[in-house]
């Protein structure tokens, strides 16, 4: 099961003087280190639809859910479940709205504007040591409005 917004209140993210910049479609942030954000490559991999890239960083097993889709499933597996929906949803940006850390966890939230729709996009990454990190669960849903 995905990490709910309700779930992020435990997972605050602490900034020592971050510097944002854009490229393309993607804003970026750098640690006052210079080292990129772990989401730097998956998110620029999301914004080109680019799954091939993109499951580099999955996990031997994930969970994917796709629309309304869920499956636990290999990382060749869920390659094939992203590659359909990029053929039909062409990416045409993506954008972070939060991100959150604790510990050996990440977790992503975006929006990928794709095939002309805006969907809601969320990723949780976790590591076993180290600065190598693995995507758990990775979820694709339509946005709905808020009225």
């Amino acid at each position: 099961m995905l990490m709910t917004a309700a779930a992020l209140s435990v997972c605050l993210v602490s900034h020592a003087q971050v510097q944002r910049f854009t490229s393309g479609n993607i804003t970026y942030s750098t640690s006052s280190q210079g080292e990129y954000s772990v989401f730097s490559s998956i998110t620029k991999y999301l914004a080109a639809g680019d799954e091939a890239a993109l499951s580099s960083w999955f996990a031997d097993n994930l969970d994917v859910t796709v629309i309304s889709s869920t499956r636990n499933c290999s990382r060749k597996q869920a390659r094939e479940i992203l590659r359909n929906f990029f053929n039909t949803n062409t990416p045409r940006s993506f954008t972070v709205s939060h991100k959150a850390s604790e510990g050996g966890k990440k977790y992503l939230i975006g929006q990928l504007n794709a095939g002309g729709e805006l969907f809601e996009v969320t990723i949780y990454a976790t590591s076993s040591g180290g600065d190598t990190y693995k995507i758990q669960q990775l979820g694709i849903a339509r946005q709905t409005a808020v009225y």
